[in-house]
């Protein structure tokens, strides 16, 4: 079973509906007890940093959060709920992040290396590369388009976790894996097929 944590974030029926899709039994929850007894844990999230890490300080999940990392089990942050897993963003000044993994979340500038303005939010479909092998794309072709709608984008401290990259305005840090931690920050649920294979593979870890 797959908890997704639900804290007031959006998004979450896409996610419920994906694995649903899948054949993969999901509850949505917010309880400890349920989402302690479920093999997957999936944290989605759209909208702002800080409001969202109130929520989940507000709801008691921040310590849920990280005694299910602690235990193991796979848990997969997706667009702001990679995020959240990190230290801070621009989007928030002062607000901390979960600080699982090291790293700060920056705005994504509004001209690229060529001085050329640039869209902001991305909204819309970009190309992955993968600079290592990551679980989550295990037949997932280099060059893959997934959706993305952001404004802001992963420094990680550890080059080393990221397993998915692409560039707008600068190179994005599309995804991150580090032991049972995964994200993406782009939509693997509005990402048709690619996105399917991408939540299948997490279901099979």
């Amino acid at each position: 079973m797959i908890a997704i944590i639900d804290y007031d974030a959006g998004n979450i029926k896409s996610v419920e509906k994906a694995f649903d899709f899948l054949g993969t039994k999901t509850v949505v929850t917010r309880e400890p007890k349920e989402i302690f007894r479920a093999d997957h844990v999936v944290l989605p999230g759209v909208g702002a940093f800080g409001d969202a890490m109130n929520r989940l300080n507000e709801y008691g999940l921040v310590s849920v959060i990280r005694e299910v990392v602690d235990n193991k089990v796979p848990f997969l942050g997706i667009c702001l709920g990679q995020q959240l897993l990190f230290d801070s963003s621009d989007e928030s000044i002062g607000a901390a992040g979960l600080g699982i993994l090291r790293g700060k979340i920056r705005s994504i500038p509004n001209k690229d290396k060529e001085g050329n303005f640039v869209k902001i939010p991305q909204i819309g479909w970009n190309n992955l590369s993968f600079p290592r092998e990551g679980r989550l794309f295990k037949d997932v072709p280099n060059g893959s388009y997934v959706y993305f709608v952001h404004s802001y984008y992963l420094d990680a401290d550890d080059k080393d976790i990221v397993t998915a990259t692409t560039d707008y305005s600068v190179k994005i840090e599309a995804s991150v894996e580090a032991g049972n931690v995964f994200a993406c920050q782009f939509h693997p649920e509005k990402s048709a097929d690619v996105g399917m294979q991408i939540l299948r593979n997490f279901t099979q870890i």
